[in-house]
């Protein structure tokens, strides 16, 4: 028989992760921090960034396009910054799964998530149809278009949208979770949804009650994110699935990245809380 001692590493490695949520405004990271702590491994350390893009620019969400044109580098800069830091996993923290292809080039050995893929993930294990909660019209086209780019189209039943901006989810939570409810009735009775996912990572602290009354699964895009990371993490550490960097995943070569200049300043990181291991 081989020697097994090579094949994979003990459950118990330390990790190092980074979370950002991809705006210029410190506003949900102490929120964000808070839910990373209540389900991390003992063993892994998160630090919750926000960005730093230079005013006038102050983003609180990404649901419009323009909007979300201004951190596409930002965020592929952090995944840079991840990767020649000594983080083992990068979490991108908007269900519209921004720069994420981008990121994942530059990563280094660090893995990265995202909200929609990870929630996608999860979902198809647990049903053969599925929903999401949005917020606005608007958001649908956007999000079906990566849906299914991720290959999970033939099972989206649909999309319920609620009405409510991303910086009104947490304003107002018993109105939030007034409409959140009615969606998912909808969902569920309407569309015939077998499980739910919130789709946007604003939308946490709704999940549980509402699984709990509808007695089907609820996804919540923080801690589907943060869990695929912090699996992904684990996994490259006991088994050494560290991206590949191969064809199409290749970034690129030192001497045309240092000529381009596109990592050259500091990492656009603004706010920063440590999630410390316990």
């Amino acid at each position: 028989m081989s020697d097994l001692s090579n094949l994979a590493r003990p459950a118990t490695q330390p990790l190092r992760l980074l979370w950002v949520n991809p705006v210029n405004s410190p506003d949900y990271d102490a929120a964000i921090a808070a839910l990373i702590a209540s389900v991390k491994r003992p063993q892994t350390e998160v630090h919750v960034v926000s960005l730093d893009v230079p005013g006038p620019v102050r983003l609180t969400n990404l649901e419009w396009r323009a909007l979300e044109a201004q951190i596409w580098l930002p965020v592929t800069e952090i995944a840079h910054y991840a990767g020649t830091n000594g983080f083992d996993g990068y979490a991108i923290g908007c269900f519209y799964d921004t720069a994420l292809d981008e990121a994942r080039e530059v990563s280094g050995e660090a893995v990265v998530c995202a909200p929609c893929q990870s929630a996608l993930q999860i979902v198809s294990n647990l049903c053969n149809r599925f929903s999401v909660v949005i917020g606005k019209e608007k958001w649908r086209v956007q999000m079906q278009d990566r849906i299914r780019h991720y290959g999970y189209g033939d099972k989206l039943a649909s999309f319920r949208a609620v009405d409510l901006h991303v910086d009104e989810f947490q304003a107002d939570t018993a109105r939030t979770e007034a409409a959140i409810r009615q969606a998912v009735r909808e969902a569920v009775e309407i569309d015939k949804a077998e499980a739910v996912i919130l789709g946007c990572t604003i939308e946490f602290g709704f999940y549980a009650q509402l699984q709990k009354e509808f007695g089907i699964p609820v996804i919540d895009a923080v801690f589907a994110c943060f869990k695929a990371t912090e699996d992904a993490a684990m996994n490259k550490r006991q088994f050494g699935w560290a991206p590949s960097r191969r064809y199409s995943m290749a970034p690129p070569d030192p001497g045309r990245r240092e000529a381009s200049g596109i990592f050259a300043g500091p990492a656009p990181i603004g706010n920063r809380l440590i999630v410390p291991r316990d």
